[in-house]
């Protein structure tokens, strides 16, 4: 078990001090949806590799930039790019968004990424609400990591992703007028893109869109007590189904398309918050 308060102790103190406020919520922007940060009215910005422990990413469109922004009278920390599992690191260094937010004193925290679409009723530039995650191996490794200290840890997940926090998202859509998907998202540790015969298997197990990260994320905060939801943008569908050959230029491409529609249903959803 990672002792993470030990681990972290410098990049909190630094945290804890540079914050110009409590956010009300955090946002953690998948691939190519980081654009959404200059969206908000900035107060200030910590690039991630300032801070003692925190890795860099190195996927194109992951910024590695926390944000303190406001919008109307919310406080909303973004962060611009996550860090992988796949890129080499370990699971205590891919939950550091999660760990930042509950020591900022943030109980709410929302997820998105770009998924491969594998319902064969989604297509490409669809927003989905995630209801259920597969992560079975992550939840254990997980566990492996920082442990289930209580009976409330475990409670925790019956209500997961919390039910109240997806009701905004669907209401937020529905002002909106934005069609919204729902769905499982199916976690696969990469590096590599699934082959046709992974995609199979996954919609015959009700995976309706496929990816690789946030799982970890919404567990650890799950665990945390934290009211957790995330919505995935469906830039791809996925081996298989698409016959064309998946590449991350089409998962940015694809987000640059869609990325007003997506920054409408974020806003909103921080207005009803």
């Amino acid at each position: 078990m990672v002792d993470l308060d030990f681990k972290y102790k410098e990049l909190s103190k630094i945290l804890e001090k540079e914050a110009p406020f409590k956010p009300d919520i955090s946002l953690v922007l998948g691939s190519g949806l980081g654009d959404f940060a200059d969206r908000l009215d900035k107060l200030k910005t910590i690039s991630t590799t300032s801070l003692p422990g925190y890795p860099p990413s190195t996927i194109p469109g992951h910024e590695g930039k926390l944000h303190f922004c406001k919008y109307g009278n919310k406080n909303v920390l973004v962060f611009q790019g996550r860090i992988h599992f796949y890129e080499g690191y370990n699971l205590s260094q891919c939950i550091l968004p999660v760990f930042i937010t509950n020591k900022l004193g943030t109980k709410k925290i929302f997820l998105t990424n770009a998924a491969g679409g594998v319902n064969l009723d989604f297509s490409s530039g669809d927003l989905m609400l995630i209801t259920s995650f597969n992560g079975i191996n992550i939840k254990k490794e997980l566990t492996d990591l920082i442990g289930i200290t209580n009976i409330n840890s475990k409670l925790n997940y019956f209500d997961f992703p919390t039910k109240s926090f997806n009701d905004i998202i669907r209401t937020a859509a529905k002002n909106k007028n934005l069609s919204l998907k729902e769905g499982v998202y199916w976690y696969n540790k990469g590096p590599t893109y699934e082959t046709p015969a992974e995609i199979k298997m996954t919609g015959l197990l009700g995976g309706d869109a496929v990816g690789m990260s946030t799982v970890h994320e919404a567990v650890f905060a799950a665990q945390l007590g934290m009211e957790t939801a995330s919505v995935s943008l469906i830039t791809n569908m996925a081996a298989g189904i698409s016959k064309n050959k998946i590449s991350h230029k089409e998962v940015t491409e694809t987000a640059n398309m869609v990325k007003v529609k997506f920054e409408s249903l974020v806003k909103e959803i921080l207005e009803l918050i």
